[in-house]
């Protein structure tokens, strides 16, 4: 019988493989997973993930492109990894399962986000391109929702954004992003394809 279809969930609330990295000495990343410590709950979710995709579908392997469908439930709508991040190590854990030969089969991915604090969990189902195809549409509302609104992540910097050189005019004279003094076409010179102004006097200090 031809392999089409798998469904797996796991429950409990996913995890992101990059929050569970260690760098060696080298500089190079590692997964701990004996280790003794927080770190090795990624290992033992992907385990989990294996396990539970294995046992829910016994027998099965797909071995050709696949259509993917994502549903993740979290906890809480304030704390959660990014719903882009997880995909990796679930697929890692659904890969080590055997019901797929490598991730790279699926070709076609739909992520879904939604939340269920009594039940964590994600689902997961996987369709043989042979058999199956994606047929989706978006909709306006007829009544807008409460937007979900985000911020930037706290350990991230707010970007400047640098205001572009002051010109006059008769497009003459430019201001030095350095030294803010106004300077004639002659004694500017740019960088960055034309948007960074500098006075040559400025720019002899660079050097």
């Amino acid at each position: 019988m031809l392999n089409n279809y798998a469904k797996v969930v796991v429950k409990g609330s996913p995890i992101s493989k990059s929050n569970f990295k260690l760098f060696n000495i080298q500089g190079r990343a590692i997964l701990p997973y004996n280790s003794g410590k927080y770190h090795d709950r990624y290992a033992l979710y992907e385990e989990e993930i294996a396990y539970e995709a294995r046992s829910q579908n016994p027998n099965i392997v797909l071995s050709e492109s696949l259509i993917a469908v994502l549903k993740v439930f979290y906890k809480s709508k304030k704390r959660h990894p990014d719903t882009n991040n997880i995909t990796k190590s679930i697929f890692d854990g659904i890969e080590k399962s055997g019901i797929i030969v490598n991730d790279a089969q699926v070709r076609r991915l739909i992520i879904e986000e939604f939340y269920d604090s009594l039940n964590p969990r994600f689902e997961l189902e996987l369709f043989a391109e042979s058999s199956y195809f994606m047929s989706y549409t978006i909709s306006k509302k007829e009544i807008s929702d409460t937007p979900i609104e985000y911020a930037p992540p706290s350990n991230k910097k707010t970007s400047l954004i640098k205001k572009p050189s002051k010109v006059s005019k008769n497009n003459d004279n430019l201001t030095c992003e350095i030294c803010n003094k106004a300077i004639s076409k002659e004694n500017s010179v740019s960088a960055n394809a034309g948007k960074l102004i500098i006075c040559k006097n400025c720019f002899k200090k660079l050097f």
